[in-house]
């Protein structure tokens, strides 16, 4: 497609979570390769350095927030604090955005930033939506978007979406929910019926029966836009140093013969589980790369906490990193196993990269993910529970048995259509076309 002319200026809502932060950054170079202008608006909080990217404007918003509004046991509040102090400082930045050039394309903002919808409303600009999750957890949406939704109940004939257990995964994503998590969830709801255009980092065979469905539920139009890490030029959004030390570790090692440990950037465990991974690893006798971050495991600083006893039963067969570059690791032809939280850009990755999953789900869409993973695309295995001799009997189904053979070869299988999908001419090209075009409808 034609590069557009810069003066197509397009601003971008960013949520300052790891997992959000990248693929908005890659959506950005996606739009930006095809000429758009882009500007960056984001929170205070864990602000990207606008040194390494310095083809984008980036403006920071107040957003009061702080570590302590952040917690694993209550994802919600933050999300609404973070709606309820940035919306009236999201409204005076796009007022004078659009005051200084006269114009703006579209804002596109992340799901997590729903007060942005109304804003652009009460602009008169296109807002539009990007989902960085999959396509299937908006399935939940029609029952969220009602304050009685744990009394809704999926009628699903299609055996894909049957496997998905949605009625199951709905009871648990209900339990202890608190009023910010409802009130979040009906937002989420409210603004996906409500903007312009609905962006999500998927593959459209990848998730067909739910996007038929989803369809039903949403008027917008539904644009798959993904792998973006596919498609967007390789860009620096780690929060977190990564320690490439750890690629000439894995270059020593036979293929396919690592498990890669990692559970992404918010999950945290406490000193028991850390033990009981400890063992899972050690005793399945297969080599590993796993990441501790700092302050992951509730009471200890890093790895203060692993058993006495473990380096020595493990010696070089083990290596334990603060953050890994992740898409090298799981491209790497060392790598025959991924043990994921199920986040959707890990999920992804590994679907692109062939390489079989390992799952531990620990909230939110990650359970939704995993039965993807597990039932509907059969590409790994879930784990159950953290107990050592659990871990060692999965891990080893998933890396030596019979069982894992099948499971590599579906992996390997998808990683092809993936491959395919992303192609020049491919479903995702004309999917970016679409997008441009509805940028400039307007």
């Amino acid at each position: 497609m034609e590069k557009q002319q810069k003066s197509s200026h397009v601003v971008l809502v960013m949520v300052t979570f790891q997992g959000h932060i990248t693929p908005m950054l890659q959506l950005a170079s996606i739009l930006h390769s095809k000429g758009f202008s882009i500007t960056i608006v984001h929170p205070e909080f864990n602000s990207p350095n606008p040194s390494n990217h310095p083809e984008f404007t980036f403006i920071s918003i107040p957003d009061k927030l702080t570590e302590s509004h952040f917690s694993d046991k209550d994802a919600a509040s933050p999300v609404w604090n973070l709606n309820k102090n940035c919306a009236a400082p999201l409204q005076q930045c796009l007022e004078k955005i659009l005051h200084s050039l006269h114009h703006i394309a579209a804002v596109i903002y992340d799901t997590l930033m729903y007060s942005a919808q109304p804003i652009t409303e009460d602009l008169g600009l296109l807002g539009i939506v990007l989902r960085t999750g999959s396509a299937t957890t908006m399935l939940f949406y029609p029952a969220f978007s009602q304050l009685d939704g744990e009394h809704f109940v999926y009628e699903i004939k299609s055996p894909e979406l049957q496997a998905l257990q949605l009625n199951r995964l709905r009871a648990l994503l209900s339990q202890n929910a608190t009023k910010a998590m409802t009130e979040v969830r009906v937002a989420f709801a409210n603004v996906l019926k409500r903007s312009s255009a609905i962006i999500v980092n998927s593959m459209e065979f990848l998730e067909l029966e739910a996007l038929s469905k989803v369809k039903q539920y949403f008027p917008a139009p539904i644009i798959t836009i993904g792998p973006l890490h596919k498609l967007a030029p390789a860009i620096c959004s780690s929060l977190l140093t990564e320690d490439d030390k750890c690629i000439s570790w894995l270059n020593k090692q036979a293929p396919k013969s690592v498990i890669y440990v990692s559970f992404g950037s918010i999950v945290n465990f406490d000193k028991q589980e850390l033990i009981e991974i400890a063992w899972g690893l050690s005793n399945s006798k297969q080599p590993f790369l796993w990441v501790v971050r700092p302050g992951m495991v509730r009471g200890s600083e890093w790895i203060e906490s692993l058993p006495n006893g473990f380096e020595e039963s493990v010696g070089e067969r083990g290596c334990i990193v603060k953050w890994a570059p992740q898409k090298e690791v799981l491209a790497h032809a060392a790598v025959g196993g991924f043990w994921t939280h199920s986040g959707w850009n890990s999920t992804i990755e590994s679907i692109c990269e062939g390489v079989p999953m390992l799952c531990r789900p620990f909230f939110g869409d990650q359970h939704l993910n995993t039965s993807s993973i597990c039932n509907v695309w059969k590409i790994g295995l879930e784990l159950q529970n953290l107990e050592r001799g659990n871990i060692e009997r999965t891990i080893k189904r998933l890396m030596v048995d019979m069982e894992g053979n099948g499971i590599r070869k579906r992996a390997i299988d998808l990683k092809e259509k993936a491959a395919f999908y992303v192609m020049e001419e491919g479903s995702t090209s004309c999917s970016l076309n679409m997008l441009i075009k509805h940028i400039l409808s307007v």
